[in-house]
């Protein structure tokens, strides 16, 4: 991994900011312990250790926990023990006080979260607290055609050739993109949860969930805009929302390869379903169900299906 990566991320001053004011709230100067899962650079349990933990355990598996260590020496910050392995490799560890991981990627889940912090929480005493507390999966359907003019350009090419089955392959994938709150459907119920996870607790890491929407006036749906917001601990949260403070951190589009010209009556229900197993890596499957007229039109899309073998 390239430090061009942490230096984005510790560039975010949102991020920072956020996760450091939860830490403020949770950890107690000389008494609380904490395990930072997935540490980085170490920042997260560095903030811990200059607010006064007895002990932050940092657990990294990539080659930037000898970064950190350096880094630990460099600052004199105290009370620190790495782990240069993933946190699920390790057996013995004291119960403590704080979980913080910051392990979130575009896709909420993608980096494992779920699966890490189901095996952590055997670290954790008995009411102990996990950071972030929860997190919320939101979509809105997209009604400007800009990404979808991207992903149609195989039709473009001026060679006298039929490019099909690579413009099929290219719907079947999520891209991050810097959507706009101006991107989006306008209407009431236009920006809605599928998936809520608490993290203090065990969770399956296979997730779905169905959303609908009804149709007002006549529109055009290209695809899906999905985003997340956690709440770290009460009172502190994060998003990445098209109208939230910009981190590094960007939204997804869910493309559709048939645009849906819905009309006043018309129903769309977005069925969604993602696996983020540590033996699957991330996977996401996304189909739609556009009833008009007395039909019902179905489109499915598996990102399984955008990569190339």
């Amino acid at each position: 991994m390239l430090i061009d990566y942490h230096r984005t991320m510790l560039a975010d001053r949102v991020r920072n900011e956020a996760f450091h004011e939860a830490l403020k709230r949770v950890v107690v100067a000389g008494k609380s312990t904490v395990a930072d899962i997935g540490s980085g650079t170490g920042v997260l349990g560095f903030l811990a250790s200059r607010l006064g933990a007895r002990a932050v355990h940092l657990f990294e598996q990539a080659d930037v926990m000898e970064l950190a260590v350096k880094l630990a020496r460099l600052n004199k910050v105290r009370n620190c023990h790495f782990y240069h392995d993933h946190s699920t490799n390790v057996l013995d560890l004291e119960p403590v006080d704080v979980i913080v991981s910051e392990t979130l990627g575009n896709f909420a889940y993608e980096e494992n979260i779920i699966e890490t912090l189901n095996d952590a929480l055997r670290f954790l005493k008995p009411g102990g607290i996990v950071i972030p507390r929860r997190i919320t999966q939101l979509v809105a359907p997209v009604v400007s055609d800009r990404f979808h003019r991207d992903l149609t350009v195989w039709d473009e090419t001026d060679l006298g050739l039929d490019f099909t089955p690579a413009k099929e392959m290219t719907f079947h994938n999520m891209y991050v993109r810097s959507i706009l709150p101006s991107d989006l459907l306008v209407a009431p119920d236009a920006i809605q949860s599928w998936d809520n996870v608490e993290l203090g607790r065990k969770n399956k890491s296979v997730r779905q969930g169905e959303v609908r929407w009804g149709s007002a006036k006549q529109e055009a749906i290209y695809g899906f805009a999905l985003w997340w917001e956690c709440e770290l601990v009460e009172g502190v949260h994060l998003a990445t929302a098209p109208d939230a403070p910009r981190t590094h951190w960007e939204q997804l589009y869910l493309p559709l390869q048939h645009p849906l010209h819905v009309a006043p009556g018309d129903a769309v229900a977005l069925r969604l379903h993602s696996d983020t197993r540590f033996d699957v890596g991330v996977n996401v499957r996304w189909q739609v169900n556009h009833k008009t007229g007395g039909e019902t039109r179905t489109q499915a899309y598996d990102i399984r299906k955008g990569y190339l073998g």
